[in-house]
């Protein structure tokens, strides 16, 4: 064996199994698709749920209820500990700072919540904040400005 006769071990290399050859290559007349019927025509495809022309099992039951999902707002959270141990005394924090000390990520809202003590004076300007949290800014001097304030849940 020498340096430079590289290759790649035994089995690692597999040729590629081609299909719909004709009946002597072993993958020909129905080339892997089965006998007739839908799936084995070009273009047979068919939509998840789908049960052989009956009425779906989604369409069949009744719709209830509502959901709020896809209004849902949702919030990346900073505690009070963390803001303690990025920020000196007198710092402004706001979402592009966060984003700067590595405690928050691109474009998705930032909620302060109260977890840990906080001894610094800060001026905190975000979209959401806890109760707590607000309580604990302002006892050590600091100030608050929510900026999403007409929503109930950016008070809380």
């Amino acid at each position: 064996m020498q340096d430079f006769d590289l290759h790649a071990p035994e089995g690692a290399n597999k040729k590629k199994r081609i299909i719909g050859r004709g009946a002597g290559s072993g993958r020909g007349t129905t080339a892997g698709k089965g006998n007739k019927g839908q799936k084995a025509r070009s273009g047979g495809k068919t939509y998840v749920g789908f049960e052989g022309g009956q009425m779906p099992l989604y369409r069949r039951l009744a719709q209830r209820g509502f959901s709020n999902y896809p209004f849902k707002k949702e919030y990346q959270v900073v505690n009070l500990g963390e803001l303690e141990k990025r920020y000196e005394n007198g710092e402004s924090v706001n979402p592009a700072s966060l984003i700067k000390k590595g405690l928050a990520k691109g474009p998705v809202p930032v909620k302060i919540l109260g977890m840990g003590d906080l001894t610094k004076k800060l001026n905190v300007s975000v979209e959401a904040l806890s109760a707590s949290a607000r309580e604990k800014i302002e006892k050590a001097g600091g100030t608050v400005t929510v900026k999403n304030a007409g929503t109930k849940k950016a008070q809380e």
